[in-house]
């Protein structure tokens, strides 16, 4: 498509802030790569033919010396010619893989994050009649949240959840894991380390491999989201048509290295290095993966709703939207004591985009190859959750209430108070 399309794919991944010239580079190393392959290919053929000539001479006993040493050098020739090849392929292969998704037409042009459009906005922030406090000294008054010792053990951005604090994770995590189940996604417990070639299939690598946390023993990393594992399942295979769509959901930690955060959300369960998230993960026949991601969008807002926590849901820019998504909605969740709603799912279609990097295909109704869609959400980042309903659902005295579809899970607990 490049090769084909420059123009057009100039103009749209310009509009992710890709250098043209970036594209230029690419194709004159692609050119050249073409070029050495039929030099090579040439020689080739031509030492094919000499070497027929030189095995007639052999056998009418004829001097073929000449021949000979004139194959050697071509021969040498050859060599460096695949030699060139191979460095010039390595370098095709860096710079495209480096390249993002192309837009949705209707994705939001900009430079920056500004100017993401708003699509929705679901309840009416709770109005306080005191001053509301941020999760993190609402969970260190109560003692469910220990941040110290956190930082203690290993460093900073980790924390310990204690008692009610545990317990309310894991009731937000259950709760998202069975609505997840009952609107048809196959739950999953996946590996949570993953080889280089996985980190490539999901688009990790090699763009963000320095992002990653890495096993320095081994080809592995540790996931920065379930998305990576849930995505190569089927990586290298053929989806049966009559299997598709798939939906995945998984529980698993997220560990990421908040490269550039620094500053940035230092305190409480916004940005850690470690924290739970709640993945779902379609693999869709390509004239489906809109429809579905706007179901997919619905089935995260469902939990919010069923949360009774405000939000809204915008359509993130070319410039602020993962590399390999086309059209990414995230939903932001409102915190009281920031005035502000913050990112708690983005819900993506990565269109084919991962489906060529981890060659996830189907065969369409006339029997052809073709590649899958892929499209993933958080459902939703748990620690973000229960730092909303802390903030939200807080009381004057400093106790937290349950929302009523989490009491089953904390064994009928309505409200967290402080521990002993």
């Amino acid at each position: 498509m490049i090769r084909q399309k420059p123009d057009f794919v100039k103009e749209q991944l310009g509009n992710r802030n890709v250098d043209p010239a970036d594209i230029d580079a690419l194709l004159d190393e692609d050119t050249a790569r073409r070029d050495l392959i039929a030099k090579s290919e040439q020689l080739k053929s031509t030492r094919n033919q000499v070497s027929g000539e030189i095995s007639t001479k052999k056998r009418n006993k004829e001097d073929a010396s000449g021949e000979i040493a004139e194959m050697q050098k071509v021969s040498a020739e050859i060599k460096e010619l695949d030699e060139q090849r191979r460095a010039t392929e390595a370098k095709v292969y860096d710079m495209a893989a480096h390249l993002p998704n192309i837009p949705h037409p209707d994705v939001p042009i900009s430079a920056t994050e500004d100017g993401s459009v708003e699509l929705r906005r679901i309840g009416t922030p709770r109005k306080f009649d005191f001053e509301p406090k941020p999760h993190w000294t609402l969970g260190e008054d109560l003692g469910i949240l220990d941040f110290e010792r956190g930082a203690k053990v290993s460093g900073s951005r980790f924390l310990y959840y204690i008692g009610d604090g545990a317990k309310l994770e894991r009731a937000v995590y259950n709760f998202f894991l069975d609505q997840h189940e009952a609107e048809g996604y196959t739950e999953v417990l996946p590996p949570y380390m993953v080889t280089d070639e996985s980190m490539y299939g999901t688009g990790q690598f090699p763009k963000f491999k320095n992002d990653a946390f890495r096993i320095t023993t081994q080809d592995l990393s540790l996931i920065p989201t379930a998305e990576v594992p849930l995505v190569n399942y089927y990586r290298d295979e053929v989806i049966p048509a009559e299997k598709l769509p798939v939906y995945f959901t998984a529980l698993s930690p997220a560990f990421r290295e908040e490269a550039g955060s620094a500053g940035r959300d230092t305190k409480g369960l916004i940005r850690l290095h470690q924290f739970n998230k709640v993945e779902m993960v379609k693999f869709t026949k390509p004239e489906d993966s809109w429809d579905e991601l706007e179901k997919l969008t619905n089935n995260a807002e469902s939990l919010l709703k069923k949360l009774g926590l405000p939000y809204h849901v915008i359509t993130l820019t070319t410039s602020d939207m993962s590399f390999t998504a086309a059209m990414t909605h995230d939903l932001e969740v409102w915190f009281p004591e920031q005035n502000k709603y913050r990112e708690i799912s983005s819900c993506s279609n990565c269109t084919d985009f991962q489906a060529r990097r981890a060659h996830i295909q189907y065969r369409d109704d006339d029997g052809k190859l073709q590649y899958v869609h892929t499209l993933n959400g958080s459902g939703l980042a748990v620690g973000r959750t229960v730092a909303a309903i802390m903030e939200n659902y807080q009381n004057e005295d400093g106790s937290i209430t349950i929302p009523d579809v989490l009491v089953p899970y904390m064994h009928g607990k309505t409200k967290i108070e402080k521990q002993a």
